[in-house]
């Protein structure tokens, strides 16, 4: 019987060879897509989380877990899919235009599909149009990333960039990045701020009211 206490632990530990074999046992076994999505890999995402939180874990550790959840994603999605599993939101994520820097963003990606979030990743260097667009294509929070304070602005210009085409109050914006600061966010009228990765999912969390 595949054990997704052992699968977490796998994800925690960062060991995808094991993520995956117990991952595949699982689905052959018959259980739910969902199940194993939240009892193992949500699971093993969440602890890391907060041992990010806390010190315990540090960016390293936190890429290699989430690189074992990924590939277990990888087998499992598929699986979610066919049985009609609803992701808890979507998410479109991106670096704001002018920044090519990709490791934070990719990393609050990773933790938050990780939390059973659709993500839609942007890339680097994006546009407020290119925002704009994934917002009205369903995307019901824009989360944008910046580690330079000089391309910082572009998140103000992309929350204009919604009021402007009318989708501002339809979706939910959230910021982050080493200079960003909540004062910035208020600032500028972002809904969200997050410290880090694992706060990233809290305040997603909370933004859409789960």
């Amino acid at each position: 019987m595949a054990d997704l206490n052992a699968l977490a632990d796998a994800i925690i530990n960062g060991r995808a060879k094991k993520a995956v074999e117990i991952t595949t046992e699982a689905i052959d076994e018959g259980i739910a897509p969902g199940t194993i999505l939240n009892d193992g890999l949500v699971a093993g995402m969440n602890v890391v989380g907060e041992y990010f939180k806390n010190n315990e874990f540090y960016v390293p550790e936190v890429l290699v877990a989430a690189r074992a959840m990924q590939k277990s994603m990888d087998i499992l999605k598929p699986k979610l899919q066919e049985a009609g599993a609803e992701p808890k939101g979507v998410i479109a994520i991106g670096t704001v235009k002018g920044d090519l820097h990709d490791i934070g963003k990719n990393l609050v990606a990773m933790m938050l599909e990780g939390s059973g979030f659709e993500i839609r990743d942007l890339g680097v260097d994006v546009s407020p149009e290119k925002f704009v667009e994934a917002a009205g294509n369903g995307a019901q929070i824009i989360a944008m990333s910046a580690l330079l304070t000089t391309t910082m602005p572009s998140m103000k210009s992309t929350i204009d960039a919604l009021t402007e085409a009318g989708l501002k109050d339809k979706v939910k914006t959230m910021i982050g990045g080493a200079p960003v600061t909540q004062n910035y966010a208020d600032e500028i009228g972002a809904d969200g701020y997050s410290t880090d990765a694992a706060s990233a999912v809290d305040k997603a969390i909370e933004l859409l009211g789960l």
